[in-house]
């Protein structure tokens, strides 16, 4: 089956082809960076809008990429939720015309179990059972992943997210959108000694997370240095992300003498962080678990990792009805494994 990805479900456009006997065929990504920057983050409206304007042109450019028509697709698949309503629509309206047009199968991908599978794209995938920590701007999950479609959360942010929590602290220091990528780079020069944060909801068992307080502490800390030289704003940068490293480090360890499972997944646009990666390495090392990440190309949003999901369920044979809409809001464990 060669089977199309569609990902459409905030402020990147991206498109994929999938082959059941070739792997991943070609795929592309228009990021919408510039577009929201001058405003600070993402502008739905905006989002929906540029979706209009690029989905059916990437399609166009990923297949001839791949070397194919629209003929020689067996079916499509869309991110289905989670993520912004209308953002949502621009890629299901566009799936499920081309399904329609073709008589090709349409169906609906879970946003956050295509990320989980993004490491199954590589060349060393890992094998089930494993552990996940999805980290994003959207979402801080640790998942148990028994196989495909057999999630259990273990742990989830009981507000803020690691990646928004990221963008938040950022912006708050004056860098400019989007401020993770910004503020890691930033760390890099800060003083690991000047400032230190709390490491949230370590101090008790359980594996939720929660990143307002630290937010919060950074916020403080700044309007009571009241000092915007570049040293200060970097020492800060460095103790925060410390903060959050040290909290996901400290979680994963715990998962993993919870589960006795050996692996450890990690994906999501904060999993490109290369401290946060250095770290864990060491922490799985140390428990006698493999880590897999996907490339960093796949950690943030991306229509591979749609196309890819997409293919193992319609290989399954599972198809959309006429009355499914998108979710906005969708929970993971209402997923079942393919076919079911």
């Amino acid at each position: 089956m060669n089977i199309l990805g569609i990902e459409t479900s905030c402020d990147e456009t991206g498109i994929a082809v999938y082959s059941g006997t070739a792997g991943l065929l070609a795929h592309q990504l228009h990021s919408q960076v510039d577009t929201h920057a001058v405003y600070g983050g993402v502008v739905p409206e905006l989002a929906s809008r540029d979706h209009v304007q690029r989905v059916v042109p990437l399609v166009e450019q990923t297949l001839t990429e791949a070397g194919l028509s629209r003929h020689d697709l067996d079916g499509i698949a869309y991110t289905r939720g989670p993520g912004l309503a209308g953002a949502l629509l621009v890629g299901a309206a566009v799936a499920r015309g081309l399904g329609w047009a073709l008589d090709r199968p349409v169906l609906g991908v879970h946003h956050m179990e295509a990320h989980l599978l993004a490491p199954m794209l590589e060349a060393d995938p890992p094998a089930f059972p494993f552990l996940a920590l999805l980290v994003s701007g959207g979402h801080t999950l640790l998942v148990r992943v028994a196989d495909m479609g057999r999630y259990e959360v273990l742990g989830e942010s009981l507000d803020d997210a690691a990646g928004e929590a990221f963008d938040k602290t950022a912006k708050r220091l004056g860098l400019p959108y989007p401020g993770g990528p910004q503020l890691e780079r930033l760390a890099a020069d800060g003083d690991p000694e000047r400032f230190r944060f709390p490491r949230p909801m370590t101090d008790r068992p359980g594996l939720d997370f929660s990143f307002s307080g630290l937010k919060t502490a950074v916020v403080n800390t700044v309007d009571e240095v009241d000092d915007d030289c570049a040293d200060t704003r970097a020492a800060v940068a460095r103790a925060f992300q410390d903060a959050v490293v040290d909290t996901l480090a400290i979680k994963i360890r715990r998962a993993l003498r919870q589960t006795g499972v050996g692996h450890v997944v990690v994906a999501g646009g904060v999993g490109a962080n290369q401290v946060l990666r250095h770290r864990l390495r060491e922490v799985a090392a140390s428990e006698g678990a493999r880590m897999a990440y996907p490339r960093l190309a796949f950690c943030t949003d991306n229509g591979a990792m749609i196309a890819y999901a997409g293919f193992c369920r319609l290989a399954a044979g599972e198809r959309e009805t006429a009355d499914e809409d998108v979710r906005p809001r969708w929970p993971l464990d209402e997923l079942r494994p393919p076919g079911a």
